[in-house]
């Protein structure tokens, strides 16, 4: 995965942040010793293959010598048990993470693998933390849950030679990058047709950022379902949020405040709906007799909030399960059959979508 063993070994890197050995040596003065990069020692520690057998001899040695190999190094081949695999959020505490961590654990697990679970929390710094602790321990492959990886992020990680996988980025990855997510178009388009067969003619859109793929695709999603009904878009009923809560719930409160209120919401997530159903109570507006609401992920909460929410569901544990096998796929040296899966959404119909209040 990184570039030409030549480049790598061209320009050693002293100042690398790499953690020590039993004898406080660290990775940057081995690879000082071997004539080499700290990316290419990292190779050789987790059995990577793009290394030439004499640069492979001689850093193995080295790495023998001060105690690397018998702490560190992962599994000889394939997918051996014992090897580790990170799973990398950047929030830990967002009502996605348990189905996330579910759906990689099981699918690892089922390998023989091992799984470290860490958060970033949007820090650069912390981002930094894991990037440096590669190669201190067993990991073979890294699932990443990040909104963006960004330029450096990528360069590194291509460099350190680890497989990995994104799910649901923000944005299309750059060719090549293996990522995973839902069918948020089709999502979008099933959506906005079980409201307009409901008899709503009136439907408002609350989205994320308008700069996130997911946040365009449920939009089209939308736009299209109306044009199939022959119904127009009225760019007054499209609002872009952020996915939470604050914004979703002022962008409720200025839809239904307008003359001619919608008579139905399509939330752009799960969270986005029940902020809806806050500003709805709070003008004296039930769900669903005067407002029909439907979201968008299926969280366990969407099955215990009154109404019971109607929702597209996300099957988050797949798409982590899905990632998970595509790295492991990587680390065993196969290459995946696609390096784009979308898992497909599914309508879940609930309680808080109904007749609009004009129809018997």
């Amino acid at each position: 995965m990184a570039g030409s063993e030549a480049g790598s070994e061209a320009e050693p890197e002293p100042g690398s942040g790499a953690a020590a050995g039993t004898g406080g040596t660290t990775l940057a003065e081995i690879a000082r010793q071997a004539g080499v990069s700290v990316s290419t020692v990292s190779k050789v520690l987790h059995d990577r293959s793009d290394v030439a057998s004499r640069t492979r001899a001689k850093v193995q040695r080295l790495l023998e010598q001060h105690g690397y190999l018998a702490r560190h190094r992962p599994p000889a081949t394939g997918l051996a048990p014992g090897g580790l695999i990170d799973l990398v959020m950047n929030e830990l505490a967002s009502p996605w993470a348990g189905e996330l961590i579910r759906g990689a654990e099981e699918a690892l697990h089922a390998e023989g693998m091992g799984m470290v679970v860490s958060a970033t929390h949007g820090s650069g710094r912390l981002t930094r933390q894991w990037l440096d602790s590669l190669a201190t321990r067993r990991t073979r492959g890294a699932v990443l849950v990040l909104p963006e990886l960004m330029p450096a992020q990528h360069e590194e990680l291509r460099r350190l030679g680890l497989p990995f996988a994104l799910i649901a980025p923000a944005d299309e990855p750059a060719p090549g990058v293996p990522w995973v997510g839902v069918t948020n178009w089709p999502g979008g388009l099933a959506a906005t047709r079980h409201l307009i067969g409901l008899g709503h003619r009136r439907i408002a859109m609350i989205s994320g950022p308008p700069e996130r793929l997911a946040s365009r695709a449920r939009v089209d999603g939308y736009r299209s379902a109306l044009d199939e009904a022959g119904l127009p878009y009225d760019p007054a009923l499209v609002r872009y949020g952020d996915f939470t809560n604050g914004p979703a719930f002022r962008h409720a409160l200025d839809l239904l405040r307008l003359p001619e209120p919608p008579t139905a919401v399509f939330a752009g997530n799960d969270q986005q709906a029940l902020s809806t159903y806050r500003a709805a109570a709070g003008l004296g507006v039930r769900v669903p007799d005067e407002l029909s609401v439907v979201g968008f992920d299926d969280l366990p909460f969407a099955d215990w909030v009154t109404p019971r929410l109607t929702t597209v569901r996300t099957p988050l544990a797949d798409m982590a399960a899905v990632a998970a096998r595509m790295v492991l796929q990587l680390v065993g040296g196969e290459q995946p059959a696609s390096t784009r899966v979308e898992v497909a959404g599914e309508l879940v119909v609930r309680e808080s979508s109904g007749p609009p209040p004009d129809r018997p």
